[in-house]
Formats: C-alpha cells, structure tokens, sequence
C-alpha cells in the first residue's frame, strides 16, 4: 500500500509541474558572411572613418567587430552595415580582421531562442 502511495504522489507532483521541464537548447542564427570592405584599408593614423561592411545575413541588430572590438553599427540595407571607427583603432599599420556578430535572441523557458554567430575574418589593411 505505501508503494502504490508514493508512486502516486510522484506521478502527481510530476504531472503538476514539479519535475525538470524540457528545453530546447539554442539553435544558431544565422551566419553571416562578409563579400567586400569600404573602403578596402587606410594609412595608420589619417584621422576616424566610416567602415561599410557588405555581405549576406545580417541581422538588424548585427555588429561589426574591428580588431576583435565590437562598433557601434548601424544597418543600412539588407547588405550593408555601417559604422564609425576611430582613429586609435588604426594608430598602428598592419592587417586588422573585420567579423561581423548577429546576437543571441531569447527563447524563453522553452528554448526556441538563437545562439549568436559571428562571420568568418575579412582583412582591412592599415598601411
């Protein structure tokens, strides 16, 4: 009789909610990729520019990443980020690797949510 008990207060207490929910785990956004950069490079300290990023699956909310740093970016078409670099990012010559991130999305406490990305490496030549 105590088995029959306690087997039914498991089956009720998990049945209630009380057992471990299921989540889905993340699955990854998309990646994007880079195709070209405007403009191509620069000479080490002439002063901050605009950096234009072109490529495919950019997220709304994607960034770009200077030299490991993520910029304040701006999405200007469906193709094309934005954003402004400052001069000490490019105080010194030598190649410097441009990614581009679309960010981690929630899922709620049952998954559904996106895992951010970041692009493979394109160089920008600081000469």
């Amino acid at each position: 009789m105590r088995l029959a008990i306690v087997f039914l207060a498991c089956a009720l207490a998990s049945g209630c909610g009380y057992g471990s929910k299921s989540t889905t785990p993340p699955t990854p956004a998309a990646t994007p990729s880079i195709t070209q950069l405007n403009p191509a490079g620069v000479i080490a300290n002439s002063g901050s520019f605009q950096l234009e990023v072109v490529g495919t699956s950019f997220a709304a909310n994607a960034s770009i990443n200077f030299n490991g740093v993520k910029q304040s970016t701006s999405l200007v078409t469906a193709g094309k980020l934005a954003a402004q670099i400052p001069n000490s990012a490019i105080a010194t010559a030598g190649p410097v690797p441009v990614t581009v991130t679309n960010p981690a999305t929630s899922g709620g406490i049952y998954g559904g949510g996106t895992t951010a990305v970041t692009s493979q490496a394109m160089t920008f030549n600081v000469q």
